[in-house]
């Protein structure tokens, strides 16, 4: 599927169906419904904190003190054992997920999470902290592989793509929250100096343990256990006021029955193997697997978890300023990737990568000219200069409209979930995931050795691999705007299974003459003015 995007609808098949006569933030149902969707989406922000705040306490005198200073192998391992921690609950978290459910997948995960962190906070050693760190990683999988998929599920359709958007964004808000605190933090002159910031790495999974309870389950999980009229109840309540005739949530309702009834008919056993047992899924598994690597392999590992190390090798060495530096590049990055975000259907998925990669090529470029400057010839100027296109490229990455941050940040995550079909979702999320970990693990452990031996040639590296990443986007994203979740998902297994579930969907739910109407229409009108022009 390479060469360039697929045609998506002008506009989504549903866009009829949608009442428009009062705007959603004056929709009492749909307010709750993104308040609990806000409750999920900050389970990325866990994730970013512990990026920031490892970042930030490689920067306090009073955690190298408790550590004994930590370098090389020992350093890379107390950063990449959360990681290594999602690695070993992969395995388990997409059974959990899709036998149990989203939200008992989210509250297990919390659960850990909040005990992990009272671990990591009264931490007196080495191994007790690196023990906690590695259970903050394995309930952060099962809570991460869920809660984006019930975000996807639970969204009302014409806000689903920004809604799910928004997970990876919030990402930053948890890295600049740990940026900060370890910044106020920095004067307080015992060990409280770093307890406090490890103990607030909790704080979101706990307000999830607290309220997970009020959030409804997917509507796809439920129709795929046979719990049907809990299903449509769940998406008339929250998309239509409770009217359980309402045209969209007939369409919605019938669609997602059809979609589900496909995806038993071509793949009755959905074990690991049917991720790659046909044509369309493999597709799928190139292009998820791909932007995983990408979002982890362009130079962000250096600025995530050793931008100390990039400061000290360009000259900046007071640590205040090295955690100023840290909290602002956060704010910056998060306000990109919201605006990158909420572009997404607009601008659509394939351009935002598309500005992205090319952004990140020639930003980290001149990036690595001025490393070069500076340490050949410790040039001040060439140093600034360095902090300067970190910030530049972070935005190329988040947001994809216009620079590095246009698309990896607020996409990687929607897209991923968007084009699985429901019955492989849980389990390509958590292949996604575990991919992601690994190229983690391996960042963490190589940069920090890298950067050291090879100075800033080993800046080189990214140049040639950004490139490859734009090559690869060029010919394999697809463009899925203005699409339903079931439709993206079928567009992979081609044109005709997107009609055979929207027909099907349409007819079921009583409005298929209502689309033919429109469609004779149309025709109608083309034709007055074919005989215009002639």
């Amino acid at each position: 599927m390479g060469g360039g995007p697929a045609i998506a609808t002008k506009n989504a098949g549903y866009a009829h169906l949608i009442d428009t006569s009062k705007p959603w933030w004056k929709n009492r149902r749909l307010i709750l419904l993104n308040i609990w969707i806000a409750l999920l989406l900050i389970t990325s922000s866990t994730n970013g904190y512990d990026g920031s705040m490892m970042n930030g306490l490689q920067s306090l005198d009073q955690w190298n003190d408790a550590f004994s200073h930590p370098t090389g192998g020992k350093l890379g391992l107390l950063n990449a054992i959360q990681n290594i921690g999602c690695l070993a609950a992969y395995p388990f978290s997409p059974y959990l997920t899709d036998g149990l459910g989203r939200r008992p997948a989210i509250l297990f995960g919390a659960t850990l999470m909040v005990v992990a962190t009272v671990l990591q906070t009264a931490s007196h050693s080495v191994g007790l902290f690196i023990g906690a760190r590695f259970l903050i990683g394995f309930g952060l999988t099962f809570a991460a592989s869920s809660a984006p998929l019930l975000v996807t599920e639970l969204a009302f359709p014409s806000q689903r793509a920004q809604a799910t958007s928004m997970y990876n964004t919030l990402w930053y808000l948890g890295s600049i929250i740990a940026a900060w605190t370890t910044y106020g933090t920095f004067h307080i002159p015992n060990s409280w100096a770093w307890r406090i910031p490890s103990a607030l790495q909790g704080l979101p999974s706990v307000l999830q343990v607290l309220l997970i309870w009020f959030i409804p389950e997917s509507p796809r999980w439920l129709v795929s256990k046979g719990k049907d009229v809990q299903a449509l109840k769940t998406l008339a309540y929250y998309h239509a006021n409770g009217n359980e005739q309402d045209p969209l949530v007939e369409y919605e309702f019938e669609e997602i029955k059809a979609a589900i009834a496909f995806d038993r008919e071509i793949a009755s056993n959905v074990g690991w193997k049917s991720l790659l047992k046909t044509p369309g899924n493999r597709r799928r598994m190139r292009i998820i697997l791909a932007l995983a690597f990408f979002s982890q392999w362009s130079g962000n590992g250096l600025v995530s978890y050793y931008l100390n190390k990039v400061f000290i090798a360009i000259g900046i060495e007071d640590p205040t300023v090295q955690l100023l530096i840290n909290g602002l590049l956060n704010i910056w990055n998060f306000f990109i990737a919201i605006i990158a975000g909420l572009l997404c259907d607009k601008v659509g998925r394939r351009r935002l990568f598309m500005i992205s990669t090319i952004g990140m090529v020639f930003f980290w470029t001149l990036q690595t000219v001025c490393f070069s400057l500076y340490t050949q010839h410790q040039h001040p100027p060439a140093g600034h200069a360095v902090i300067a296109m970190i910030f530049i490229p972070s935005a190329f990455r988040l947001a994809y409209f216009s620079l590095d941050d246009i698309a990896f940040t607020p996409l990687i995550v929607s897209y991923t979930v968007e084009i699985l079909p429901y019955a492989l979702r849980a389990k390509g999320f958590v292949t996604f995931n575990f991919a992601i970990s690994l190229s983690l693990i391996f960042n963490q452990y190589v940069n920090p050795i890298a950067l050291e031996k090879l100075g800033w040639k080993y800046y080189l590296v990214y140049v040639f691999w950004l490139t490859f990443e734009t090559v690869f986007v060029y010919f394999f994203i697809v463009e899925t705007k203005n699409r339903t979740l079931e439709e993206t998902a079928a567009l992979f297994d081609g044109d005709e299974t997107v009609a055979m579930i929207s027909e099907k969907a349409a007819e079921n739910a009583g409005i298929i003459q209502h689309i033919d109407t429109e469609k004779d229409t149309k025709t109608d009108a083309e034709k007055v003015t074919e005989d215009i022009h002639t």
